[in-house]
């Protein structure tokens, strides 16, 4: 933490130590533009970027949530839509969203993302089509078929 301080930004190593220490929150994408979308209305935030449903989240985006929604604590923002996230995610149930998650900081945003791989052949494949790279990425389908 010293280095961290020292190096890269000072006072930075009191934020990590109020990370290990403060409670972390998830949300749904879903949730998280709701929440968005009600600080517009009230008049407590107002955004460069326009929020609606199925639009990637910007970094001012992320920054409220975690440093006003939030009061400051990380957040695990989870579920996006499809549309917005690679074919190879892993669709969920409701057929809209993807197995997805990034991690909110303050002072930051976006600090990690990740997600699941959608391992149900079919799905892939019919992902592959839509985003025509089927034949360029053959390699990937034979891999599924291995776990």
């Amino acid at each position: 933490l010293a280095f961290f301080s020292d190096f890269v930004s000072e006072g930075r190593a009191d934020l990590l130590r109020h990370f290990l220490e403060c409670d972390w929150h998830k949300v749904t994408y879903t949730e998280a533009v709701e929440c968005l979308l009600s600080a517009s209305e009230r008049g407590d935030a107002k955004f460069e970027y326009p929020v609606e449903w199925g639009c990637d989240l910007q970094t001012e985006h992320e920054r409220y949530l975690c440093e006003k929604v939030f009061e400051g604590t990380p957040v695990f923002v989870t579920d996006y839509p499809k549309d917005i996230k690679a074919f190879y995610m892993r669709l969920n149930e409701d057929g809209k969203t993807v197995a997805a998650v990034d991690l909110l900081v303050p002072g930051i945003g976006e600090l990690v993302g990740g997600s699941a791989r959608e391992e149900r052949l079919e799905i892939l494949e019919g992902n592959m089509k839509k985003h025509d790279v089927l034949e360029s990425l053959w390699g990937d389908r034979g891999v599924r078929g291995y776990g």
